[in-house]
């Protein structure tokens, strides 16, 4: 299969190198610059540094040229870039199937990713999102991972997940396109609180607490927004959180930590060097949660910290002080 990747971040790049050794994959990076550097060094040193490239992955240089060419598109932006990608999809008439790796939910509008491609690209486009476990550098070098593969259409999402899956790289089908997507999204906001509560010093105890009362939010949230309960006990469900609340390559749990030892946002984004999906992504679920009448304290905590300067352990200490309730999701 000819696959197209368009984005050149660390996690674009780890699918390319990936996915290079059954298919013929070209990696499109947005700035004409990083494309040169790219072809030259046939590595991402910035990113992703010291996984070479396979001799067979292409490095794309025309945007329309690439797409056009491929039987599969992945769209391996943020969530802030995927609609720009759509709009020039379909501005070059490119009407390929595609996946996506973005996770959160689009600034201003709170829409998932499959909303935002059904609004750009129609209904009829099949598509799907790609989630679950997996960090970057892990998944570039060879090391087992497992993931999920939610589509808007059975078929191809099954023949999908089969074509892509490998051994070290294993690809379950799954229908739930909502679920799975608010899955991945919301656990990086559930790392951030996690990473305060490490950065805080409050123990095991208190992470084991929060990772569970995390993935009962989630769970809530995403039912709520049409995805089903089962969904959130599996890869893109608690598999996702629990990775990303707990490995230290996760960039929302560094941005947690680093708030809890007091730094300021302005000052973690700028050394993270990366995109936290979680930042922007706490916004649009904690404004979306309330319009809805969902209960996420853990989220309007989170929310508190990052865009109200409420100090970490001030806002922790409200979360404790919450009258405890009946245990249920």
């Amino acid at each position: 299969m000819k696959i197209t990747v368009l984005g050149a971040g660390a996690w674009g790049t780890a699918l390319a190198i990936a996915f290079s050794a059954r298919h013929t994959v070209t990696l499109w990076a947005r700035k004409a610059d990083v494309r040169s550097v790219l072809s030259a060094d046939r590595e991402n040193r910035r990113l992703l540094p010291a996984h070479l490239f396979p001799e067979t992955l292409r490095i794309g240089d025309d945007f329309a040229a690439a797409a056009a060419t491929a039987d599969l598109l992945i769209v391996a932006t943020p969530i802030s870039g995927l609609r720009p990608t759509l709009c020039r999809l379909r501005e070059a008439g490119v009407p390929r199937p595609l996946i996506w790796v973005c996770k959160g939910l689009e600034a201003e509008t709170a829409k998932l990713p499959h909303q935002v491609v059904a609004e750009e690209l129609g209904p009829q486009a099949l598509c799907g999102a790609l989630s679950g476990p997996s960090f970057a550098e892990e998944v570039a070098r060879g090391l087992p991972a497992a993931v999920t593969l939610a589509a808007n259409d059975a078929d191809f999402g099954h023949r999908t997940a089969l074509a892509l899956h490998s051994p070290h790289f294993r690809i379950y089908a799954n229908d739930d396109l909502p679920g799975v997507e608010v899955g991945g999204g919301v656990k990086n906001i559930m790392a951030i609180a996690t990473g305060v509560c490490d950065g805080l010093g409050l123990g095991l105890n208190a992470r084991a607490a929060l990772i569970t009362r995390g993935l009962a939010e989630i769970a809530r949230f995403g039912v709520a927004l049409g995805g089903h309960p089962q969904t959130f006990m599996g890869l893109a469900g608690m598999g996702d959180l629990i990775l990303t609340c707990t490995g230290d390559l996760s960039r929302n749990r560094r941005v947690g930590l680093a708030l809890g030892a007091g730094k300021t946002l302005p000052q973690i984004l700028r050394d993270l060097g990366h995109v936290a999906e979680g930042v922007s992504t706490t916004r649009e679920v904690a404004r979306l949660a309330t319009q809805l009448g969902i209960d996420m304290p853990i989220t309007h905590a989170v929310d508190a910290i990052l865009y109200q300067d409420e100090p970490a352990a001030a806002a922790v200490e409200k979360l404790l002080s919450r009258d405890p309730k009946i245990e249920a999701s």
